[in-house]
C-alpha cells in the first residue's frame, strides 16, 4: 500500500486489535500486520516494534506466524537496539521452522537472516545470498525473493559493494514488476537514488528524487532515501538551508523513528553544514549524538558517511587525542568486515588525525589510500574530496601549501613541509580536481579549488583555450543564475562560490543581460 492507503489500514487494524473478544492467535495475526505497516511504511519503528513483540506472545500457539513476527524483529536497520538483539530474534524464528513449514515462510525467514548478516558486512554470506536468487517457484516465493533482492541491494549499497548492489537492484526491479508490488518497487527506487548518488550519476538526480517523493506519498523508508539524496546534493552545491530541510526530513527531525544507516549518513552530512556555517558547537553536538548511536547499535560499518566528519569535528575542537581514540574504536568495529566503503572512510579518518598530530607525510598517504579506495568502488565524489585533502597536505608550506585542512574545512598553514609535489604539479592537479567536481555538479567543491588557485595567482582559464559562449551563459554564469533563482543574495552567492560580492554582482549583471531580464527575481529556475 502506498500513500493514504496504509494510513487507513493502520487505523482499521488498530481498531480490530482492541476487540477483546478475539482469540489471541487472530489478534496476533492482525497485530503483526499492523506492526509491519507501522514499521515498513509509516516509519513508526518503535511503535511497530512494540506491536510486533506483543504479536509474538499472542501467536505462541501458531509457530509459523510467530516465526514470521520474529523474523520481522530481526531487521537491523530500524530502531536503536544492539545488533545482538536482532541475531537473537532470527535464531528464535529459525528454531520454530521445520522441513514441513511453508516454503515461502522459510524463504522469508532465511532471507532476513542473510540480509542481517550482509548488513553487518559478514564476509561469509555471499554464496548463500547468491544461491537464493533462483529459489522462488510460487508467486508468494517470488514475492519474498523480490523483497530479499531489494533488501540486499540496500545492504550492499551501504557497504559500498556497488556492482553487487546494481545486480541485486535489477533483480529486485524485475521481480517487483512481475509480482505487481508497488511497495517493493518503492524500496528499490529509494535504494537506486542512493546508489546513483554514490556512483556519481548526479545528472537529473534531484528531479528523480522529487518524482519518487511525489510517487510514494510519504511512505517513510523510500521518502527518507529521497530526502537524504536531496540533502547531499544541496551540500555539494553549497545550499545550506535546502540541505538542512532535506536532512531533517530524511532522519534528523525524528531520529527515534529513522532508519539507522540513513540517520548516520544524515548526521554526517549535517555536520558538514554546521562546519560550513561556522557553528562548531552544533557540529560537535551532532557528532557526539551520532557516534553514541552507532556505538550503542554496534554497527560500525554504517559509519562510513559519518566517521570522517565526526573525526574532523573533534580535531577542529582541539580534541586530537579523542579523535585518535575514536578512529581506533572505528577500526576495531569494522575489522574483519567486508565493507569497502567503511575501509575507505577509515583511511580518511586516519589522514585527519595524522594531520592534527603534525604527521603530514602520513596524512598524505592515508588520504591517497582513501581516494584510491573510494575510486575503486567507484565513488567519484568522495574520491575527489580525499584526493583534494591529500594534495593540500602534500604541498609545501609556502605557495599553495597549508591553505586548508580536510576538504571543506579550515587548515593550519605552515604546519610543515611534505615532499613530492612542485607548485606547478599541484596547480595542475588542483585544476583537474576543480573540473572533476564541476563535472559532477559539486559547485561548492569546485569553487573551493578554484579559490585556492586564485589566491596563489594561478589562472585556470590560461591553461586552455576556452570556447566562446556569445549570448549563452558560461558555466560560472549558470552557477550564479541557479543561486539567484533560489533567492540567494549576492553575499550568499559569494560565500557559496568563494567569490567577492563585487564579482558576483558582475556575473548577475551579465546573466540578466544575456537572458534579457530586468530583475533578478525574473531569473527562471531552469536558466542553468
Amino acid at each position: 500500500m502506498l500513500g493514504l492507503g496504509y494510513r487507513r489500514a493502520i487505523a482499521l487494524l488498530r481498531g480490530i486489535v482492541r476487540d477483546g473478544d478475539l482469540p489471541d492467535v487472530v489478534r496476533g495475526d492482525v497485530r503483526l500486520n499492523l506492526g509491519l505497516l507501522l514499521r515498513n511504511q509509516a516509519g513508526w519503528y518503535e511503535q511497530g516494534w512494540q506491536d510486533t513483540e506483543i504479536a509474538v506472545r499472542e501467536l505462541r500457539d501458531s509457530p509459523e506466524l510467530a516465526a514470521r513476527a520474529m523474523a520481522a524483529l530481526a531487521m537491523a536497520s530500524s530502531g536503536e537496539h544492539p545488533y545482538g538483539s536482532y541475531q537473537w530474534w532470527i535464531a528464535r524464528a529459525e528454531g520454530l521452522l521445520t522441513d514441513r513449514s511453508d516454503p515461502a515462510l522459510r524463504l522469508a525467514v532465511r532471507g532476513n537472516h542473510v540480509v542481517l548478516r550482509m548488513m553487518a558486512g559478514d564476509p561469509t554470506v555471499w554464496a548463500e545470498a547468491e544461491g537464493m536468487m533462483g529459489a522462488g517457484r510460487t508467486p508468494e516465493e517470488c514475492l519474498q525473493l523480490a523483497r530479499l533482492s531489494g533488501n540486499l541491494a540496500e545492504a550492499t549499497t551501504w557497504l559500498g559493494h556497488y556492482a553487487a548492489a546494481q545486480r541485486f537492484r535489477r533483480v529486485g526491479e524485475r521481480l517487483a514488476a512481475e509480482c505487481g508490488s508497488p511497495w517493493l518497487q518503492g524500496i528499490v527506487d529509494g535504494t537506486s537514488l542512493r546508489l546513483e548518488w554514490g556512483l556519481g550519476n548526479w545528472r537529473d538526480l534531484a528531479t528523480r528524487a522529487r518524482q519518487v517523493l511525489d510517487m510514494v506519498q510519504g511512505v517513510s523508508g523510500t521518502a527518507a532515501d529521497a530526502y537524504l539524496v536531496l540533502g547531499l546534493l544541496a551540500i555539494a552545491r553549497g545550499e545550506w538551508d535546502e540541505a538542512t530541510d532535506a536532512l531533517e526530513a530524511a532522519a534528523l527531525g525524528d531520529p527515534v523513528n529513522a532508519r539507522a544507516p540513513v540517520l548516520a549518513a544524515a548526521a554526517g552530512a549535517m555536520m558538514r553544514v554546521w562546519m560550513a556555517r561556522g557553528a562548531l558547537g552544533s557540529a560537535r553536538a551532532e557528532a557526539e549524538r551520532a557516534v553514541a548511536r552507532v556505538r550503542r547499535k554496534g554497527m560500525w560499518v554504517w559509519g562510513a558517511d559519518l566517521m570522517p566528519t565526526a573525526v574532523a569535528v573533534l580535531v577542529r575542537h582541539g580534541r586530537a587525542s579523542e579523535a585518535d581514540a575514536l578512529v581506533a574504536e572505528y577500526a576495531a568495529g569494522i575489522a574483519g568486515r567486508d565493507a569497502p566503503l567503511a575501509a575507505a572512510a577509515l583511511e580518511a579518518c586516519r589522514g585527519t588525525v595524522a594531520y592534527a598530530q603534525g604527521h603530514l607525510a602520513a596524512a598524505v598517504a592515508a588520504y591517497e589510500a582513501a581516494s584510491a579506495r573510494y575510486a575503486a568502488l567507484p565513488r567519484p565524489y568522495s574520491a575527489a574530496r580525499a584526493a583534494e585533502a591529500a594534495l593540500r597536505y602534500g604541498l609545501a608550506a609556502g605557495g599553495l601549501a597549508g591553505k586548508a585542512g580536510p576538504a571543506g574545512t579550515a587548515g593550519r598553514g605552515g604546519a610543515g613541509r611534505a615532499e613530492g609535489r612542485s607548485g606547478a604539479r599541484a596547480a595542475r592537479e588542483l585544476t583537474e580536481l576543480a573540473e572533476r567536481f564541476a563535472a559532477l555538479g559539486a559547485t561548492r567543491d569546485a569553487a573551493r579549488c578554484r579559490r585556492v588557485l586564485r589566491d596563489n595567482g594561478v589562472s585556470i582559464s590560461a591553461r586552455r583555450v576556452r570556447r566562446g559562449y556569445g549570448d549563452q551563459l558560461t558555466p560560472r554564469e549558470k552557477e550564479v543564475a541557479r543561486l539567484v533563482a533560489t533567492g540567494r543574495t549576492n553575499r550568499e552567492i559569494a560565500d557559496v562560490l568563494f567569490l567577492s560580492p563585487r564579482t558576483v554582482e558582475q556575473h548577475v549583471a551579465r546573466v540578466l543581460h544575456k537572458l534579457n531580464l530586468n530583475s533578478r527575481s525574473e531569473v527562471p529556475a531552469d536558466a542553468y
